[in-house]
């Protein structure tokens, strides 16, 4: 049975001694790091699933360290900091994160997060998903690489959670698609209240498309009700 392996990537001697215990409880292989550079050398060493990290960190602060991580590498991201603003937390998911959680946290919350970012991760992607290549109003979205190609040639590697939503909508064009439906598919797990991960993957999707005009219009919000994808498809 597989070991998924963690890595938190938190400053705080006290803070990271208790979490490492509490995922260790749990039966998780646990690395730790104080800063960008430690990180990166846990990450080229070991083969890290899921990252817990601050935002408040030496050198690089985490919402730097994250565009780094998202864009190269295919692993789940918690923010677990101090900052509780709005703003901190949008941005948080902006970036990638696939969760965003404020201290002081509730352990056996963190840990139910944890395992449902993990277990969405550890499942196999289906058939349809790696092989199928899709083309819509000029673009092609790539399942085996994650990567949409513009209609001008520009390359763009999306993370994992826009992939799953982007590609839900595309497959059921014409439709609505409720928030519940498109988190369920993005992280495996239910939708709780004044959740935004919805709205700014979405909001993520259409900043790809802005680079064509109108092509941020493919993905309607139909506002009570969840979002409908109204390209058309090649």
């Amino acid at each position: 049975m597989e070991t998924y392996q963690i890595l938190i990537v938190e400053d705080e001697d006290v803070t990271r001694f208790n979490l490492r215990n509490l995922f260790e409880a749990e039966g998780y292989q646990v690395f730790e790091a104080i800063d960008g550079e430690s990180m990166a050398q846990q990450l080229e060493q070991n083969a890290i699933n899921l990252v817990i990290m601050d935002i408040n960190l030496p050198g690089k602060n985490g919402l730097l360290l994250a565009r780094e991580l998202t864009k190269n590498r295919d692993l789940g991201l918690i923010f677990l900091t101090g900052r509780d603003s709005d703003i901190d937390k949008v941005l948080g998911l902006e970036i990638g994160a696939d969760d965003y959680l404020t201290k002081p946290f509730n352990p056996r919350e963190l840990t139910i997060r944890a395992r449902n970012i993990l277990n969405r991760i550890g499942q196999p992607r289906s058939e349809e998903e790696t092989s199928s290549v899709i083309t819509f109003n000029q673009w092609t979205l790539d399942g085996n690489s994650r990567q949409m190609t513009s209609p001008t040639g520009e390359i763009i590697a999306i993370p994992r959670g826009e992939f799953r939503a982007l590609n839900l909508l595309i497959k059921n064009a014409g439709k609505i698609i409720s928030r519940q439906e498109l988190i369920k598919e993005m992280t495996g797990r239910d939708l709780r209240e004044n959740d935004r991960t919805v709205d700014v993957t979405i909001r993520r999707l259409r900043k790809h498309f802005e680079s064509i005009d109108n092509a941020s219009e493919l993905i309607n919000t139909i506002h009570g009700e969840g979002y409908r994808f109204v390209g058309t498809i090649d």
